[in-house]
Protein backbone atom coordinates (compact mmCIF):
# COMPACT_ATOMS: atom_id res chain seq x y z
CA UNK A 1 0.00 0.00 0.00
CA UNK A 2 2.72 2.16 0.50
CA UNK A 3 4.38 1.68 -2.53
CA UNK A 4 1.58 2.59 -4.48
CA UNK A 5 0.78 5.78 -2.53
CA UNK A 6 4.07 6.90 -2.92
CA UNK A 7 3.90 6.04 -6.48
CA UNK A 8 0.48 7.83 -6.88
CA UNK A 9 2.31 10.76 -5.10
CA UNK A 10 5.28 11.16 -7.54
CA UNK A 11 2.90 10.59 -10.43
CA UNK A 12 0.75 13.93 -9.06
CA UNK A 13 3.97 15.75 -8.71
CA UNK A 14 4.91 15.21 -11.77
CA UNK A 15 1.19 16.03 -13.88
CA UNK A 16 1.73 19.36 -11.64
CA UNK A 17 5.21 19.78 -12.90
CA UNK A 18 4.31 19.57 -16.74
CA UNK A 19 1.37 21.23 -16.09
CA UNK A 20 3.22 24.46 -14.75
CA UNK A 21 6.04 24.26 -17.33
CA UNK A 22 8.02 27.52 -17.79
CA UNK A 23 6.94 27.28 -21.80
CA UNK A 24 3.75 27.20 -21.12
CA UNK A 25 3.29 30.35 -18.77
CA UNK A 26 5.72 32.36 -21.00
CA UNK A 27 4.19 31.72 -24.30
CA UNK A 28 0.83 32.96 -22.32
CA UNK A 29 2.76 36.17 -20.69
CA UNK A 30 4.11 36.69 -24.40
CA UNK A 31 0.44 37.45 -25.62
CA UNK A 32 0.46 40.26 -22.93
CA UNK A 33 1.10 43.79 -23.77
CA UNK A 34 3.65 45.89 -21.71
CA UNK A 35 5.03 48.79 -20.53
CA UNK A 36 8.03 50.23 -19.29
CA UNK A 37 9.37 51.28 -16.12
CA UNK A 38 11.37 54.50 -15.86
CA UNK A 39 14.66 53.81 -14.69
CA UNK A 40 15.58 55.38 -11.09
CA UNK A 41 17.04 58.86 -11.81
CA UNK A 42 18.52 61.71 -9.55
CA UNK A 43 18.01 59.78 -5.90
CA UNK A 44 14.44 59.08 -6.34
CA UNK A 45 12.66 56.10 -6.49
CA UNK A 46 8.83 55.55 -7.28
CA UNK A 47 7.87 52.07 -5.44
CA UNK A 48 4.41 50.36 -5.16
CA UNK A 49 3.33 48.09 -2.20
CA UNK A 50 0.65 45.70 -3.61
CA UNK A 51 -2.14 44.43 -1.56
CA UNK A 52 -3.48 41.56 -2.55
CA UNK A 53 -6.37 39.36 -1.81
CA UNK A 54 -5.80 35.46 -1.77
CA UNK A 55 -7.55 32.84 -4.01
CA UNK A 56 -7.02 29.74 -4.83
CA UNK A 57 -6.20 28.86 -8.47
CA UNK A 58 -6.14 25.59 -10.18
CA UNK A 59 -3.82 26.51 -12.83
CA UNK A 60 -0.54 28.45 -12.66
CA UNK A 61 -1.98 30.21 -15.93
CA UNK A 62 -4.63 32.16 -13.58
CA UNK A 63 -1.79 32.86 -10.95
CA UNK A 64 0.35 34.38 -13.62
CA UNK A 65 -2.57 36.44 -14.77
CA UNK A 66 -3.28 37.53 -11.63
CA UNK A 67 0.18 38.88 -10.56
CA UNK A 68 0.81 40.15 -14.32
CA UNK A 69 -2.34 42.57 -13.25
CA UNK A 70 -0.87 43.78 -10.45
CA UNK A 71 2.42 44.99 -12.01
CA UNK A 72 0.73 46.05 -15.23
CA UNK A 73 -1.22 48.44 -12.95
CA UNK A 74 2.26 49.31 -10.23
CA UNK A 75 4.16 50.04 -13.37
CA UNK A 76 1.27 52.02 -15.23
CA UNK A 77 1.26 54.14 -11.91
CA UNK A 78 5.17 54.68 -12.72
CA UNK A 79 6.26 52.17 -10.14
CA UNK A 80 10.10 51.05 -10.68
CA UNK A 81 10.05 48.85 -7.47
CA UNK A 82 6.94 46.85 -7.02
CA UNK A 83 6.77 44.68 -3.89
CA UNK A 84 4.41 41.34 -3.19
CA UNK A 85 2.96 39.85 -0.13
CA UNK A 86 4.06 37.09 2.35
CA UNK A 87 2.94 33.60 0.89
CA UNK A 88 2.41 35.13 -2.20
CA UNK A 89 2.27 31.58 -3.68
CA UNK A 90 0.07 29.73 -1.48
CA UNK A 91 -2.68 30.40 -4.11
CA UNK A 92 -1.06 27.39 -5.98
CA UNK A 93 -2.30 25.08 -3.16
CA UNK A 94 -5.67 25.39 -5.18
CA UNK A 95 -3.79 22.92 -7.83
CA UNK A 96 -3.62 19.95 -5.41
CA UNK A 97 -7.31 17.80 -5.56
CA UNK A 98 -9.74 18.40 -2.80
CA UNK A 99 -8.49 21.63 -1.97
CA UNK A 100 -11.09 24.39 -1.99
CA UNK A 101 -12.05 28.08 -1.53
CA UNK A 102 -14.32 26.50 1.30
CA UNK A 103 -11.78 23.76 2.93
CA UNK A 104 -10.91 23.65 6.78
CA UNK A 105 -7.07 23.56 7.64
CA UNK A 106 -7.49 21.56 10.77
CA UNK A 107 -10.19 19.24 8.38
CA UNK A 108 -7.72 18.74 5.89
CA UNK A 109 -5.04 17.97 8.10
CA UNK A 110 -6.62 15.48 10.34
CA UNK A 111 -8.06 13.62 7.16
CA UNK A 112 -4.66 13.56 5.56
CA UNK A 113 -3.51 12.06 9.12
CA UNK A 114 -1.98 12.76 12.35
CA UNK A 115 1.90 12.44 11.40
CA UNK A 116 1.48 14.83 8.48
CA UNK A 117 1.90 19.06 9.16
CA UNK A 118 1.57 21.62 7.06
CA UNK A 119 5.11 21.76 6.11
CA UNK A 120 5.18 18.88 4.54
CA UNK A 121 2.25 20.15 2.04
CA UNK A 122 4.13 22.46 1.34
CA UNK A 123 7.55 21.19 1.06
CA UNK A 124 5.84 18.43 -1.54
CA UNK A 125 4.60 20.89 -3.64
CA UNK A 126 7.81 23.24 -3.69
CA UNK A 127 8.84 22.15 -6.66
CA UNK A 128 5.79 23.12 -8.56
CA UNK A 129 5.67 26.48 -6.49
CA UNK A 130 8.99 27.53 -7.04
CA UNK A 131 8.74 26.66 -10.71
CA UNK A 132 5.91 28.63 -10.94
CA UNK A 133 6.96 31.26 -8.78
CA UNK A 134 10.50 32.23 -10.37
CA UNK A 135 8.96 32.30 -13.92
CA UNK A 136 6.32 34.70 -13.34
CA UNK A 137 8.88 36.95 -11.55
CA UNK A 138 11.51 36.54 -13.40
CA UNK A 139 9.33 37.08 -16.90
CA UNK A 140 7.04 40.20 -15.12
CA UNK A 141 10.15 42.04 -13.94
CA UNK A 142 12.44 41.71 -17.13
CA UNK A 143 9.13 42.55 -19.23
CA UNK A 144 8.47 45.42 -17.48
CA UNK A 145 11.99 46.04 -17.05
CA UNK A 146 11.22 46.97 -12.96
CA UNK A 147 12.67 45.76 -9.50
CA UNK A 148 10.27 43.57 -8.00
CA UNK A 149 10.70 42.29 -4.45
CA UNK A 150 7.76 39.44 -5.14
CA UNK A 151 6.96 38.45 -1.90
CA UNK A 152 7.60 35.15 0.05
CA UNK A 153 7.12 31.27 -0.97
CA UNK A 154 7.11 28.33 1.31
CA UNK A 155 9.58 26.08 -0.32
CA UNK A 156 11.83 23.47 0.65
CA UNK A 157 15.29 24.15 1.88
CA UNK A 158 16.98 21.16 0.44
CA UNK A 159 17.38 19.60 3.68
CA UNK A 160 13.79 18.35 4.16
CA UNK A 161 12.95 21.75 6.01
CA UNK A 162 10.27 24.05 5.01
CA UNK A 163 11.26 27.78 5.25
CA UNK A 164 9.41 31.26 4.03
CA UNK A 165 11.30 32.77 1.83
CA UNK A 166 11.33 36.24 -0.25
CA UNK A 167 12.87 36.97 -3.61
CA UNK A 168 14.00 40.06 -5.40
CA UNK A 169 14.31 40.25 -9.29
CA UNK A 170 15.78 42.69 -11.04
CA UNK A 171 14.98 44.41 -14.37
CA UNK A 172 16.56 41.54 -16.27
CA UNK A 173 14.65 39.00 -14.54
CA UNK A 174 17.22 37.92 -12.36
CA UNK A 175 17.16 36.86 -8.81
CA UNK A 176 19.30 39.66 -6.85
CA UNK A 177 18.92 37.56 -3.98
CA UNK A 178 16.77 35.95 -1.15
CA UNK A 179 15.63 35.93 2.14
CA UNK A 180 14.46 33.67 5.11
CA UNK A 181 12.37 34.43 7.77
CA UNK A 182 14.00 35.09 10.65
CA UNK A 183 11.06 34.91 13.25
CA UNK A 184 8.64 32.65 13.37
CA UNK A 185 4.91 32.60 14.62
CA UNK A 186 3.63 30.33 17.21
CA UNK A 187 1.44 28.87 14.14
CA UNK A 188 4.09 28.58 11.82
CA UNK A 189 5.88 26.20 14.27
CA UNK A 190 3.01 24.71 14.40
CA UNK A 191 3.09 23.83 10.86
CA UNK A 192 6.70 22.59 11.49
CA UNK A 193 8.26 25.77 9.16
CA UNK A 194 12.21 26.45 9.93
CA UNK A 195 13.78 29.87 10.58
CA UNK A 196 16.21 31.32 8.39
CA UNK A 197 19.87 33.02 10.45
CA UNK A 198 21.04 35.73 7.68
CA UNK A 199 19.85 38.75 7.48
CA UNK A 200 20.96 40.28 4.18
CA UNK A 201 20.87 44.24 2.37
CA UNK A 202 20.79 44.29 -1.62
CA UNK A 203 22.38 47.47 -3.23
CA UNK A 204 20.54 48.20 -6.50
CA UNK A 205 19.52 51.15 -8.42
CA UNK A 206 16.21 51.71 -6.35
CA UNK A 207 18.10 51.48 -2.97
CA UNK A 208 19.87 49.46 -0.71
CA UNK A 209 17.25 47.05 0.28
CA UNK A 210 16.39 44.40 3.14
CA UNK A 211 13.47 42.67 3.14
CA UNK A 212 13.00 40.44 6.53
CA UNK A 213 9.32 39.12 6.65
CA UNK A 214 6.30 39.59 8.67
CA UNK A 215 7.09 39.02 12.07
CA UNK A 216 10.78 39.93 11.63
CA UNK A 217 9.45 43.81 11.64
CA UNK A 218 8.17 43.16 15.42
CA UNK A 219 11.66 42.88 16.57
CA UNK A 220 13.99 46.30 17.00
CA UNK A 221 16.81 44.24 16.17
CA UNK A 222 15.73 43.20 12.29
CA UNK A 223 15.78 46.87 11.52
CA UNK A 224 18.89 48.09 13.59
CA UNK A 225 20.70 45.34 11.99
CA UNK A 226 19.71 45.73 8.36
CA UNK A 227 20.48 49.52 8.88
CA UNK A 228 23.99 49.22 10.11
CA UNK A 229 23.96 46.67 7.49
CA UNK A 230 23.95 49.63 5.29
CA UNK A 231 20.32 49.37 4.68
CA UNK A 232 18.35 52.64 3.23
CA UNK A 233 14.60 51.15 2.56
CA UNK A 234 13.44 47.76 4.60
CA UNK A 235 10.37 46.16 2.90
CA UNK A 236 7.86 43.94 4.74
CA UNK A 237 6.28 41.28 2.99
CA UNK A 238 3.29 40.49 5.33
CA UNK A 239 0.50 37.83 5.64
CA UNK A 240 -0.91 38.42 9.33
CA UNK A 241 -3.28 35.45 9.99
CA UNK A 242 -5.55 37.16 12.52
CA UNK A 243 -8.39 39.77 12.59
CA UNK A 244 -7.59 43.51 11.82
CA UNK A 245 -6.61 45.28 15.18
CA UNK A 246 -5.14 48.28 14.96
CA UNK A 247 -2.90 47.82 18.43
CA UNK A 248 -1.14 45.14 17.15
CA UNK A 249 -0.69 46.52 13.78
CA UNK A 250 1.04 49.66 15.06
CA UNK A 251 3.90 47.12 16.75
CA UNK A 252 5.23 46.52 13.51
CA UNK A 253 7.03 48.66 10.67
CA UNK A 254 5.47 51.78 11.53
CA UNK A 255 7.87 52.59 15.26
CA UNK A 256 10.57 50.18 13.27
CA UNK A 257 10.90 52.57 10.67
CA UNK A 258 11.20 56.02 13.41
CA UNK A 259 13.74 54.48 14.99
CA UNK A 260 16.10 53.27 12.67
CA UNK A 261 15.46 56.30 10.46
CA UNK A 262 14.88 54.63 7.13
CA UNK A 263 12.25 53.99 4.49
CA UNK A 264 9.82 51.14 5.13
CA UNK A 265 7.53 49.18 2.92
CA UNK A 266 4.88 46.92 3.81
CA UNK A 267 2.69 44.52 1.02
CA UNK A 268 0.09 42.94 3.37
CA UNK A 269 -2.06 39.77 2.08
CA UNK A 270 -5.64 39.56 2.81
CA UNK A 271 -8.34 37.02 2.39
CA UNK A 272 -9.14 34.21 3.39
CA UNK A 273 -7.28 30.97 3.21
CA UNK A 274 -8.11 26.98 4.30
CA UNK A 275 -10.22 28.45 7.14
CA UNK A 276 -7.75 31.11 8.27
CA UNK A 277 -8.37 34.99 7.83
CA UNK A 278 -5.51 37.33 6.69
CA UNK A 279 -5.79 41.16 7.10
CA UNK A 280 -3.01 44.45 7.01
CA UNK A 281 -2.88 47.44 5.87
CA UNK A 282 -0.23 47.89 2.82
CA UNK A 283 2.13 51.04 3.57
CA UNK A 284 5.13 53.04 2.73
CA UNK A 285 6.85 54.78 5.58
CA UNK A 286 9.26 57.72 6.11
CA UNK A 287 10.67 59.11 9.78
CA UNK A 288 8.07 61.47 10.65
CA UNK A 289 10.13 65.04 9.32
CA UNK A 290 9.83 63.57 5.46
CA UNK A 291 6.36 63.12 5.45
CA UNK A 292 4.23 65.66 4.25
CA UNK A 293 1.58 65.66 7.16
CA UNK A 294 4.47 64.88 9.86
CA UNK A 295 2.92 61.49 10.94
CA UNK A 296 5.51 59.01 9.68
CA UNK A 297 3.16 57.97 6.46
CA UNK A 298 3.87 58.58 2.80
CA UNK A 299 1.21 56.49 1.60
CA UNK A 300 -1.26 53.43 3.11
CA UNK A 301 -4.09 51.28 2.07
CA UNK A 302 -7.62 52.26 2.60
CA UNK A 303 -8.65 48.92 3.62
CA UNK A 304 -7.43 45.90 5.09
CA UNK A 305 -9.28 43.09 3.34
CA UNK A 306 -9.25 44.19 0.21
CA UNK A 307 -6.93 44.67 -3.08
CA UNK A 308 -5.51 47.77 -3.55
CA UNK A 309 -1.85 49.08 -5.15
CA UNK A 310 -0.28 52.59 -3.10
CA UNK A 311 2.66 54.22 -4.82
CA UNK A 312 5.05 56.78 -3.12
CA UNK A 313 8.43 58.55 -4.24
CA UNK A 314 11.39 58.03 -2.09
CA UNK A 315 13.89 60.47 -1.64
CA UNK A 316 17.56 59.09 -0.74
CA UNK A 317 18.66 62.58 -0.88
CA UNK A 318 16.52 63.54 2.18
CA UNK A 319 16.91 60.39 3.88
CA UNK A 320 20.87 60.84 3.83
CA UNK A 321 20.69 64.21 4.45
CA UNK A 322 18.27 63.65 7.47
CA UNK A 323 20.34 61.03 8.59
CA UNK A 324 23.28 63.16 8.89
CA UNK A 325 21.52 65.94 11.01
CA UNK A 326 19.22 63.43 12.90
CA UNK A 327 19.60 60.11 12.60
CA UNK A 328 20.08 57.38 15.76
CA UNK A 329 23.96 56.70 14.88
CA UNK A 330 24.48 60.76 16.24
CA UNK A 331 23.19 60.20 19.68
CA UNK A 332 24.28 56.59 20.27
CA UNK A 333 26.73 55.47 22.79
CA UNK A 334 28.90 53.16 20.49
CA UNK A 335 31.46 52.24 22.88
CA UNK A 336 28.60 50.84 24.66
CA UNK A 337 27.11 49.27 21.72
CA UNK A 338 30.35 47.88 20.73
CA UNK A 339 30.87 46.33 23.91
CA UNK A 340 27.65 44.18 23.78
CA UNK A 341 26.89 44.31 20.09
CA UNK A 342 31.06 44.03 18.31
CA UNK A 343 29.86 42.25 15.15
CA UNK A 344 27.40 44.98 14.77
CA UNK A 345 29.25 48.54 15.75
CA UNK A 346 32.88 47.59 14.46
Amino acid sequence: MGKIQSFQEQMLLRYLLFKSRPGRIKSFLDSKSYCHAEPPQSNQVRVAAVQGKLSLVKNPIEYADIMYHYVEEAVRQGAQLVVFPEDNAAHLVGMLPGISENADMSQTMADLGSEVKVADIFNYLSPVTRQVFETVFSYLASNFKVHIMAGSILVSNGYNKTINQGYLFGPDGVIIGTQQKLHLLPLELEWGLSCGEELSVFPTPVGKLAFPICMDATYFETFRSSVLKGAETVIIPAANPDEYNFWKELRGIWPRVQESTVFGIRSSMVGQLLGITLTGRSGIYAPLELTQKKDGILAEAKTYNEDEIIVAELDYNLLREYRRNEGFMNYLNIDLCKRYLPHLYK
